[in-house]
């Protein structure tokens, strides 16, 4: 009989909770500023005219184009770290923190309105599909023609990237003779390590780029191999490096740090203060350090080399940095577009700030890199007037917020003059060009060399490489022949490296350009009075 009951009045139950629940629901609606579960049928003001404008306005205007002039505007207002990212573009950007992207795995580059291809990615999916250097891409799956036409950079990657798995048909041309290729699409890493490699039997070297996803896992990677090699000082290049995620970053600090120490902390208006710490043993807690910095080294790497020079773990060299303290957080929007908003500041150990100042408005934020160059910053280096507050280093070492991370050792930028012919060569795409094609017709006597080592021992630039640029340059209207020899024999070490770009992409590069590099020697004469 009770069971009954309990049957019958069950139904009437759940609807009395059920109006309770709503009630309530709708009273929470008014009282909090959290999530909105109901739709606000009350527009702004702003709203109404970008409606007032697409329906009334005598002419047609996009609304996508409307809404984004709005946002840019808005975030103008704002600090120049504030940006709007269109649909189309958010999959490109998201790329770049990624560490990888889908694709063939090529690297190209126009010339004479061709798709040649300079490199190929060892075991990515056009190496095993049997793609080479020095091949030419004509066609792509038949219907879409690259050759002779006025294509960008851009217009080629979205012919050949795609999906993992996709199959892409490719027409070259290889030694004047056309070849299908079937290409099945992989995922392609980005290397954020541009190169890591022992300098001598007892320093290594290692450049890292960005501070993507995968940043960490490859410092790891290369670390562990140079440990192999003997490693017991190290030189960290951070040049160029313009920041990424805040994460990756502090787990390389953390490699370089013991105990619990603090690395970095970050707080905002509505973001409550947030503290990262070492949380590991580190790899390279005692070793010899070093990190190479300038004026373009920013956010994450100043989160680094901001760290490493507050505990007193690393000597700092170079120029002063970019000064970026702010820290962006994306946020994905209704319609695919996404808003990365500075939510809050982070501030190194000893509480430092190094945002430079953005109250004058983004045109002067951005001219404040180029004021360097003409107050002579950059060739004098007065860092007897550093920017910013003084702080102490638990060591009595003096340091500086406010405006980048000024360094312990300060290196000039190279103001040698250099001839506008051979300006031109880098405007023109000459020096590329050249290189590869010289590569490609030379290709049995650079196959000689197994090593960028080997290279840079065994192999020097000298009139024959000049003479064929001299020739090459001009084509594109570059007279070089009347340069002084100074200039001319200066130059050869570049070409060299430029060649062994070639051959061994980025490590090869640097292995060879690196012993002619002021800022790195100046780093071994570092660790060796250390």
């Amino acid at each position: 009989m009770a069971r009954k009951k309990w049957q019958v009045w069950l139904p009437l139950l759940f609807a009395i909770v059920l109006t309770i629940g709503m009630y309530i629901g709708f009273r929470l609606k008014e009282t909090t500023a959290g999530v909105v579960f109901f739709q606000n049928t009350h527009r702004s003001s702003l709203q109404e005219v970008l409606d007032l404008i697409s329906g009334k306005y005598v002419d047609n205007i996009p609304s996508d184009s409307l809404k984004n002039t709005v946002i840019d505007d808005l975030l103008a207002h704002l600090d120049p770290h504030s940006v709007f990212i269109p649909a189309k573009e958010v999959d490109e950007v998201n790329e770049e923190l990624a560490g990888n992207f889908q694709g063939i795995g090529v690297e190209f580059q126009l010339f004479s309105d061709t798709v040649n291809v300079l490199n190929v990615v060892e075991n990515g999916p056009s190496y095993k599909a049997g793609l080479q250097v020095g091949d030419k891409i004509i066609k792509v799956n038949d219907t879409t023609v690259l050759a002779g036409k006025k294509l960008k950079a851009d217009d080629i990657r979205k012919y050949l990237r795609g999906p993992a798995g996709s199959i892409v048909k490719v027409g070259i041309l290889r030694d004047g003779s056309p070849v299908n290729v079937n290409i099945t699409r992989g995922t392609i890493p980005v290397p954020s390590v541009d190169v890591a490699y022992m300098m001598n039997a007892t320093t290594g070297f290692i450049r890292i780029n960005k501070f993507a996803e995968t940043t960490y896992e490859e410092f790891m990677f290369a670390m562990e191999g140079l440990q192999k090699k003997g490693l017991k000082q190290l030189v960290l290049d951070l040049r160029g490096n313009g920041g990424g995620l805040l994460s990756e970053a502090a787990d390389i600090a953390d490699e370089f740090l013991d105990d619990n120490k603090l690395i970095v902390y970050t707080q905002g208006a509505k973001v409550p203060r947030f503290e990262y710490r070492c949380k590991r043993d580190g790899l390279f807690e005692t070793g010899k350090l070093v990190v190479l910095v300038d004026e373009t080294s920013a956010s994450a790497s100043e989160i680094l080399s901001g760290a490493l020079q507050d505990w007193d773990r690393a000597t700092i060299i170079g120029r002063r940095t970019f000064g970026k303290g702010l820290v962006q957080q994306q946020f994905q929007l209704t319609d695919g577009s996404a808003l990365r908003l500075t939510i809050a500041r982070y501030y190194t150990p000893i509480g430092r700030n190094i945002q430079k100042p953005y109250n004058k408005g983004k045109e002067k934020y951005e001219e404040e890199l180029i004021n360097r160059f003409h107050n002579g910053e950059l060739v004098v280096g007065d860092t007897s007037k550093p920017v910013g507050p003084a702080f102490k280093t638990p060591g009595g070492h003096m340091v500086y917020g406010g405006g980048g991370i000024t360094p312990d050792v300060f290196v000039p930028f190279d103001t040698t003059a250099q001839p506008d012919a051979l300006n031109q060569l880098y405007f023109k795409g000459t020096l590329s060009s050249f290189v590869y094609n010289y590569y490609i017709q030379n290709k049995s006597f650079f196959k000689q060399f197994s090593t960028p080592e080997a290279f840079a021992q065994q192999y020097k630039v000298g009139d024959k490489e000049w003479s064929a640029l001299v020739t090459y340059a001009q084509k594109d209207s570059i007279q070089l022949g009347g340069l002084p020899e100074k200039v001319k024999t200066g130059f050869y070490p570049r070409l060299q490296a430029f060649f062994a770009r070639q051959i061994w992409r980025t490590e090869g590069y640097f292995e060879v350009m690196n012993p002619k590099d002021v800022m790195v020697t100046k780093a071994l004469e570092n660790i060796s009075k250390q």
